[in-house]
């Protein structure tokens, strides 16, 4: 697989065995650790501050025995890389200048020494005293630095390295922990992932610290941050080494090393190149200037590997188990805030809700509790309709009622069999015939008798779709896609049964529990079909627009990334490899874009409703869509995607 076709980039930090002033070894290793690389097909690797002699030689520094053999070091790496047109290395090392000593990164490749970053900020306290040896590469003016017998150019402040698949910066240790890195310039100036040489020793507590500082940073420039620092084999004689490495994604960790290890260590991650421009590109902030002539063009080739060193995961709407009490608390307040602002403004004290025993009600019945409970409402106030049908089972009758009296809200049953059945006659529509128009004349009624009934009362109906439902256009416009405030807008239907079930553990009375369990393990169905034979449901949502878990992935992919077809599937095939077949994703793949280009004149008219993630379909806030945009262009690459081998 080219991963490069993708939009990725393979890159690797790693903390080779060193010994302290001992080049030759050093570079044994070096070259032990590139071969690793070149085996597993990455393309920048980035090896640790000083690396080629050893961070802590001292005073040693200013021997030029010392200095002069580094060179000659370095020099032995760049023949090393001559047939390994794929890498891009880039080293540490002292490097003397006009009668200073600079302490720098060198980036090679198989074309050779491409540039020299030097170090900026100099740091010169408590355990470090960089200062005695070497000076700010602000103070290196030239443009080009003799090496050997060769000029090679300085990189400024502003110097980007440019390959083919993706653009990089280079900063050195210090230079993150001040408060404005050289790397939130680079990245505004078009970097996509930067690197940093590091020597961090090590205390207690700081690589906490250290792991939250380099996860950050990534957030800031929106870009990769791959970070290597020097380990075990550095002098102990004030300081400890672990040979701490990071490799971080805009604020998300994708790799980290094994610490105080006596081994070489190498981590590889796979940077979202295609995924990062996108962000950038809505993010409007990271407008690229005009590049001058100081950028340096790298060559490198691309890389078919056998695996992804990526995760995906396949449920990106749910958040972790350490984050879940916090993020699914804020979903839940987000949506009853803004019922209450609402019902706060319109100066009402009724709330409208049709309730059908399925999961999209219950939530929005659970948001107008809570919600009532905040402004100190009675739960009276809020009127729960439940409106058998032809398709309504006993199980979400009897879950309808249950659930409406242990919450103690005001319950009311109005069947609209008889009122549609009239309707058919009306309309000359006979009833045997459960089409579309069967189906969508219940939902229609039951949303006139939510709309009267809130009118009636003074009252708002609170809405119960759901963002999955939002996506697919499964609702029925002018029915169960109305309302006056819909509180569920904005959440996806795999967050809608995580959400419940949190409420249930952490917020609910004990008499409610019962109820909500049996409506979380209820299919999802519509209920506008009549039961089957077995008096169970007969229609089920999943088997006809397909598993939800899929489409809230390609949804998740699509609007929150930008992601092609051959992207999603990709991603969905690392995903849901243990799942689904490459035919059946593409399959419900291809429903997806029928269905969600087909449906946007639903969401350009949708009701008020709060966001409450980062994706969101409302025509007001993240979604313009022309409701008659074709998706041809979207299927016909979906047609020609290949599979890939998880």
């Amino acid at each position: 697989m080219d991963i490069n076709n993708h939009g990725f980039i393979r890159v690797a930090a790693a903390s080779p065995k060193v010994r302290v002033a001992d080049c030759d070894y050093n570079v044994y290793e070096m070259k032990s650790v590139i071969g690793d690389a070149v085996a597993e097909g990455v393309q920048v690797l980035c090896l640790p501050e000083l690396g080629i002699t050893g961070y802590t030689c001292g005073d040693l520094f200013l021997q030029t025995a010392l200095q002069n053999k580094a060179i000659d070091s370095l020099f032995e790496l760049v023949a090393f890389l001559k047939d390994k047109p794929s890498l891009i290395v880039i080293a540490g090392m002292p490097l003397a200048c006009r009668g200073a000593l600079y302490n720098v990164a060198v980036v090679l490749s198989a074309e050779g020494i491409l540039g020299v970053v030097p170090k900026r900020y100099i740091p010169n306290n408590r355990e470090f005293y960089e200062k005695r040896w070497f000076i700010s590469g602000d103070l290196l003016r030239d443009t080009a630095v003799e090496i050997g017998d060769d000029l090679y150019p300085v990189a400024s402040a502003s110097t980007i390295f440019q390959t083919p698949f993706g653009c990089f910066g280079v900063e050195i240790c210090e230079d993150l922990w001040r408060p404005i890195p050289p790397s939130l310039q680079l990245s505004v100036e078009g970097a996509h992932i930067i690197f940093n040489l590091s020597a961090s020793n090590e205390l207690v507590g700081k690589n906490a610290y250290r792991r939250s500082l380099v996860s950050q940073q990534s957030a800031r420039c929106c870009g990769g941050y791959v970070y290597a620092s020097n380990g075990c084999g550095e002098s102990t004689t004030d300081t400890v080494f672990s040979g701490a490495c990071f490799i971080a994604e805009n604020g998300s960790m994708l790799a980290e090393s094994n610490r105080f290890s006596f081994e070489n260590e190498m981590i590889i991650a796979d940077i979202d190149v295609s995924m990062l421009e996108h962000e950038r590109m809505v993010d409007n902030n990271f407008t690229i200037p005009a590049r001058g002539a100081e950028d340096i063009y790298a060559c490198i080739d691309r890389v078919s590997v056998e695996k992804m060193y990526r995760s995906v995961e396949p449920h990106p709407f749910i958040p972790s188990s350490e984050t879940a009490d916090e993020n699914l608390g804020d979903v839940f307040r987000i949506q009853s805030h803004g019922l209450a602002k609402r019902l706060k403004h319109i100066g009402t004290d009724k709330a409208v809700i049709g309730i059908s025993g399925g999961l999209d009600s219950t939530l929005a019945l659970l948001v107008a509790v809570n919600t009532f409970d905040l402004l100190k409402i009675p739960r009276t106030g809020i009127c729960g309709i439940t409106m058998p049908g032809f398709g309504t089972t006993g199980r979400t009758y009897s879950n309808a009622l249950s659930l409406m009296r242990s919450l103690g809200v005001t319950v009311k049953e109005i069947s609209i069999v008889e009122s549609i059945t009239q309707h058919f006659k009306d309309i000359g529509h006979d009833i045997d015939d459960q089409s579309v128009t069967y189906e969508n004349a219940q939902a229609r009624e039951r949303m006139q008798i939510l709309m009267d009934y809130a009118n009636k009362i003074g009252g708002i109906v609170v809405g119960t779709g759901n963002l999955s439902e939002l996506a697919l256009g499964w609702t029925t416009y002018n029915g169960d896609h109305m309302s006056m405030y819909g509180v569920n807008s904005g959440v996806p239907k795999t967050l809608v049964a995580t959400l419940v079930r949190w409420i249930a553990d952490t917020q609910m009375e004990d008499a409610v529990k019962p109820v909500l369990q049996d409506v979380l393990d209820t299919p999802f169905s519509p209920e506008l079909l009549p039961p089957g034979k077995d008096g169970l449901i007969g229609q089920r949502t999943e088997s006809v627009v397909g598993p939800y878990e899929l489409h809230d992935f390609f949804l998740y992919r699509m609007l929150r990334f930008g992601d092609s077809p051959s992207r999603i599937c990709l991603f969905a095939q690392m995903a849901f490899h243990e799942t689904y077949s490459f035919e059946e994703i593409r399959k419900w793949l291809r429903i997806f874009y029928r269905r969600f280009f087909a449906q946007q004149f639903k969401r350009s008219c949708l009701p008020d409703a709060p966001k409450v993630g980062s994706v969101s379909l409302s025509p007001r806030t993240d979604w313009r869509m022309p409701s008659d945009a074709a998706a041809d262009l979207w299927l016909d690459e979906l047609e020609r995607v290949e599979p890939f081998t998880v």
